[in-house]
């Protein structure tokens, strides 16, 4: 029988192995699980200690099946179309040095993609005839204009001669800014336009509404997403969904391993492939390397949890969302600040919050970044004397996150951007408005000893 735990202290106290003294406000860095999911995960490694061979050759196949009918019941997809890699950035490596690229062809992204993943394209261009296309943008923006954009950015290359968009990749959130991206809008726009989506969806599943993931309005060609960050399994578990249409094109795990087959030997996959019994992405990802599958194998105990003692994903999504949004709030009125949001509150439907903090730069009005009004009893000039020299952001949010660390026990995301520095709470169900408040004060005071002595 279900019985629920009440959010915030009370869930971290019974569920939560976090040291008593640290106050966890990054979990979309590297998440957290719950104890219930560890002594699963210790019990599958004293299975596979115990006896190696039955557990690696014969018990952890049928898990993994299980675990992938898991995920896919929740993403609403087929489990052919899903199977396991370590993290996020494997998952966009695995499609994008997959693909054959011939000369012409373009990779477009965002100027907000994870770094690991803006690399792996420039890698890909600087060993493959591939090459990219960087589309800088700046936040708050409206998810039309963000759309508009791309739109007119791809048009404006494959009018180029011997020029085509061959594939997009953008976030279902930005890692910092931690904004929500209108990403179901960009798969749709990509479709007329002949263009293979690729959504780094590190911060999605446990985090956002995935259900719709397979629907013809919003199927795109790739998405990878982190099990770890948001759903409660433990670190080392993503999901890697490739549309059945594309199946074809992904023919090796990274490293390759004993799935991949030569294209001599290779006979009936075809892009046309829709038995449902058929399961090509399983057996190739199955095996790929040895490994300690066990976060793998956690995903059913994980979604267990958050069903039973959470009350179930939207339950958890409803908390996180509404204490993100209204502990912003509260931190930039204590700052008498800003949170970052456009006119039609997109960006921040979302666990994270992103907060200015009350630090002055001398940079002009129209390079500043944030949108809605000023809400505490202080101004912005009354709490953040002196002016400082852009130059000295990114040293003073570095600063900042340090001493967070150092001497308060807890770490926040701190960055200069826009001509101010932001940070990044990421709100959870073992969090609650006294969380914030605490960090609020905690960072006021870094703020004021930052100003008082013009040092960082």
């Amino acid at each position: 029988m279900a019985t629920t735990t009440p959010f915030g202290r009370q869930m971290r106290d019974e569920h939560f192995a976090f040291a008593k003294s640290y106050t966890p406000l990054n979990h979309g860095s590297y998440g957290a699980f719950p104890l219930a999911v560890r002594s699963y995960q210790r019990a599958i490694q004293e299975q596979t200690e115990s006896r190696s061979d039955r557990f690696i050759r014969f018990t952890a196949r049928s898990l993994l099946l299980e675990s992938r009918s898991a995920v896919a019941s929740l993403l609403n997809v087929p489990r052919q179309t899903v199977v396991f890699v370590p993290n996020a950035t494997t998952g966009i490596n695995t499609v994008l040095r997959n693909l054959t690229w011939n000369e012409g062809d373009v990779i477009v992204y965002f100027s907000t993609a994870y770094a690991a993943c803006e690399k792996t394209v420039l890698h890909v261009c600087e060993t493959t005839a591939a090459s990219s296309v960087r589309i800088d943008v700046s936040f708050p923006s409206e998810d039309d204009d963000l759309v508009r954009l791309f739109r007119d950015t791809v048009q404006g290359i494959n009018l180029q001669r011997d020029k085509r968009v061959r594939v997009a990749m953008f976030d279902t959130l930005c890692t910092f800014p931690g904004v929500r991206l209108p990403w179901e809008a960009l798969v749709s726009a990509c479709k007329p336009l002949g263009v293979l989506s690729l959504v780094d969806g590190a911060h999605g599943i446990g985090h956002l509404d995935l259900s719709r993931l397979g629907q013809p309005d919003s199927d795109p060609d790739f998405f990878t997403t982190n099990c770890y960050k948001w759903l409660f399994t433990p670190r080392g578990c993503a999901v890697l969904y490739v549309s059945r249409r594309h199946h074809h094109l992904i023919r090796t795990t990274f490293p390759t391993s004993h799935g991949f087959t030569p294209l001599e030997d290779a006979h009936g996959l075809t892009s046309n492939s829709s038995d449902d019994d058929d399961d090509y992405l399983g057996d190739l990802f199955a095996w790929a390397a040895t490994v300690d599958m066990s976060a793998y194998l956690c995903v059913p105990e994980a979604i267990k949890f958050r069903s039973h003692t959470c009350g179930g994903e939207a339950a958890l999504r409803d908390y996180c969302f509404g204490l993100a949004r209204e502990g912003g709030k509260r931190m930039a009125g204590i700052f008498g600040t800003e949170v970052l949001d456009n006119q039609t509150c997109t960006l921040s439907q979302c666990c994270f919050t992103m907060v200015r903090l009350p630090l002055s730069f001398a940079v002009e009005p129209d390079d500043r970044t944030g949108s809605g009004s000023v809400t505490g009893t202080r101004t912005p000039t009354e709490c953040s004397p002196p002016i400082f020299p852009p130059e000295r952001g990114p040293a003073l949010a570095k600063a900042i996150m340090d001493k967070l660390m150092t001497d308060h026990d807890t770490w926040i995301p701190a960055m200069f951007y826009g001509g101010a520095i932001w940070v990044r709470v990421s709100a959870q169900i073992y969090l609650e408005m006294a969380d914030f408040d605490w960090a609020a004060e905690v960072l006021a005071a870094l703020c004021k000893e930052i100003s008082d002595t013009g040092a960082g």
